[in-house]
């Protein structure tokens, strides 16, 4: 399914949207502040962790041990900040990490945090170090 449309509109954005490959001040704010939570930064890693193919909601709350009710608020808060999206797949919905938004919120901070020179931060040293330097890994899909 390559049509944007053809995917559910579960959870959406709400706020600023991104303009390219660039967010607005208060888009990223809301996605630190999405990130700042425990359980939704579980959240975030265990669905970046099981990019390409994403998990339904009943693994998401077994493997971080969350109630329904509450995963449900928290994936809602993660997909309005721009870093988790859903889509219907037969009687499931599927939640994938939005590796593009975790790119817009990182490429945010280094142009405003270092003001686009990544070496005054020393993200090199840092993209060395956890393995995800370019090239490192083959490039994952976002599926659709």
């Amino acid at each position: 399914m390559s049509d944007r449309k053809a995917v559910l509109a579960v959870v959406g954005h709400v706020g600023p949207a991104p303009r390219g490959d660039k967010i607005s001040a208060p888009h990223a704010l809301s996605a630190l502040s999405a990130l700042g939570q425990p359980s939704r930064l579980a959240i975030f890693r265990l669905l970046i962790s099981a990019e390409p193919h994403g998990l339904p909601a009943g693994g998401i709350a077994n493997k971080i041990g969350c109630p329904h009710n509450t995963l449900s608020s928290h994936l809602s808060v993660l997909a309005r900040s721009g870093l988790v999206w859903g889509q219907r797949e037969g009687r499931s919905i599927i939640y994938r990490a939005d590796v593009e938004g975790i790119r817009r919120l990182v490429r945010f901070l280094v142009n405003d945090c270092c003001g686009g020179n990544p070496e005054l931060c020393d993200l090199q040293e840092a993209i060395r170090a956890c393995g995800c330097a370019p090239g490192d890994q083959p490039k994952k899909q976002r599926m659709r």
